[in-house]
C-alpha cells in the first residue's frame, strides 16, 4: 500500500518516470480507473448491445455518448427512454430480459453483452496495459470502479484480474446503496478501500458522468482519455487535462 501520511518521497524519482507535460503517476499514492474505455475496449461491445437492444428506437452512438456512457445499466435504460419520451415501470432486478419494464431491458442489454464478450472475448489497450506495468515498477496502487456489473468477467476476459485487489463494480455499488456516476461516491469508497485519501489520488475516465464523479469527489487528478466524448466536452463536466490515450503519459524512452 502507499504511505498514509499525506507524503510521498519522490525526490529521488529518476526523470524516465516522467510523463508528458511533467504529470508523473508516481507524485501520487493511488490511480483510480473507470474500466470501459479505459483499460479494456468494451465501451465497443457495451454499445453493440446497446444498438441491439435499442435498435427499433434509432439508436446512434450519440446515444450512447449523451445517455449511456458511464452510468449504471438501468439508469442508462432509464435516459435513453426519456431521451424518446418514452416511461416504463422499473420492474425488479430479477425480471427476465424482456421489454417491459426498465429491469428487464437492462437484463437483456446484459445477456447481448455477454454472449459477445464470450464470443469475440477482449484485450487491453496496449497504453493501459503499459500504464499498469509502469504503475507497478512504481509501487503506486490501483483500482477499478466501474458502473458495470460485468467488471470481473471483462477483467477474467481481458487477462487482468489478477492486477486488482480492489474492484467496486456495479454489483459492490449496488449492494452498498451507492449512488451511480457522476456522483463519486464509488471512486470515494475506491480510495478508502484502497487506504488513500482523495486528494492524493488520480482519477482515469473516459466518460462525461465519470470526469464529473472526480470532479465532485475532491480526487487530487481527473484525466480524460477521450475516446469519443471530445475533449472539451471532457474539461467542461470536471477533467483536469485530456488525452486521446494513456500512452501519452508514460516516460519518453
Amino acid at each position: 500500500m502507499a504511505q498514509q501520511d499525506g507524503t510521498a518521497d519522490h525526490a529521488n524519482a529518476p526523470d524516465r518516470e516522467t510523463g508528458i507535460s511533467g504529470f508523473r503517476w508516481n507524485d501520487f499514492d493511488a490511480v483510480l480507473f473507470d474500466l470501459d474505455g479505459v483499460i479494456t475496449p468494451t465501451a465497443e461491445i457495451h454499445e453493440h448491445a446497446w444498438g441491439e437492444l435499442f435498435a427499433d428506437f434509432d439508436y446512434t452512438e450519440a446515444d450512447y455518448l449523451a445517455y449511456i456512457d458511464g452510468k449504471p445499466r438501468y439508469d442508462g435504460v432509464r435516459s435513453f427512454l426519456a431521451s424518446r419520451g418514452i416511461t416504463l415501470p422499473d420492474g425488479d432486478p430479477t425480471d427476465p430480459p424482456g421489454t417491459g419494464t426498465v429491469a428487464a431491458l437492462g437484463n437483456r442489454k446484459n445477456t447481448l453483452f455477454n454472449d459477445i464478450l464470450v464470443r469475440d472475448g477482449i484485450a487491453p489497450y496496449p497504453g493501459s496495459a503499459a500504464t499498469l506495468d509502469l504503475l507497478e515498477r512504481l509501487g503506486v496502487d490501483s483500482a477499478i470502479v466501474s458502473s458495470s456489473r460485468n467488471a470481473v468477467p471483462v477483467l477474467r476476459a481481458a487477462g487482468l484480474h489478477d492486477r486488482f485487489e480492489v474492484v467496486v463494480d456495479g454489483i459492490v455499488a449496488g449492494d452498498a446503496g451507492l449512488a451511480g456516476k457522476p456522483a463519486p461516491d464509488g471512486y470515494l469508497l475506491g480510495a478508502r478501500l484502497l487506504g488513500v485519501e482523495p486528494n492524493r489520488t488520480v482519477v482515469v475516465e473516459d466518460a462525461v458522468s465519470g470526469v464529473a464523479a472526480g470532479a465532485a469527489g475532491g480526487f487530487a487528478v481527473t484525466i480524460g482519455v477521450d475516446r469519443g466524448a471530445g475533449h472539451q466536452t471532457l474539461l467542461d463536466h470536471g477533467a483536469t487535462f485530456v488525452v486521446d490515450d494513456l500512452d501519452q503519459l508514460l516516460p519518453s524512452t
